[in-house]
């Protein structure tokens, strides 16, 4: 008899707010982190075995939660540990159209981040904004640095990032080598 699949999985991950960084575990179903976080049926995800700290002072621990419920549309960015965790391909691009690699630096009121985005077609910060209904948009390879804090640096396989929340976008030109 064949094993079965597990419907949910547990998914270590670092929430951030503007005040606070949530640092626990959540169960998602095969969809991953990026179908939890693009459901638009609620806007609450529960985190559980929680590390509370302020972003300010993001290795003082405020406290130590068995569980809490994080309203989706006040995250800045989920920061996720393994790229398999953001979810399936399709799901997580919003559609099985080849995809092109945009190295982007992206700021928001609290947050500067860099990565590599996974879009179809030429860069068009109007459609990434503004166009779809997914709310959390991944970057791979990124970085995260609070703005105000420098010391708080996160650097993830997968970050997915509210678009709702981004202040600007620029394409990172690619890096030419010397005497090239």
């Amino acid at each position: 008899m064949p094993e079965s699949i597990p419907t949910h999985r547990s998914v270590p991950a670092d929430f951030l707010t503007g005040s606070y960084r949530v640092v626990g575990q959540v169960m998602v179903p095969g969809t991953g982190m990026v179908g939890i976080l693009n459901d638009m049926t609620t806007s609450l995800i529960q985190v559980v075995d929680v590390k509370l700290a302020r972003v300010h002072m993001a290795t003082k621990l405020v406290g130590e939660y068995r569980a809490i419920d994080v309203v989706k549309p006040n995250l800045y960015a989920v920061c996720l540990t393994r790229r398999e965790d953001v979810g399936p391909q399709a799901l997580a691009r919003g559609g099985f159209q080849q995809r092109m690699n945009y190295a982007l630096r992206i700021t928001t009121a609290v947050y500067e981040l860099e990565g590599t985005l996974e879009w179809p077609g030429r860069f068009d910060l109007a459609s990434i904004l503004l166009e779809g209904e997914n709310t959390f948009v991944p970057l791979y390879d990124a970085t995260l640095k609070a703005i105000l804090i420098p010391q708080l640096t996160i650097e993830s396989p997968a970050i997915l990032l509210n678009r709702r929340m981004v202040d600007l976008a620029v394409p990172i030109p690619e890096k030419r080598e010397a005497g090239v």
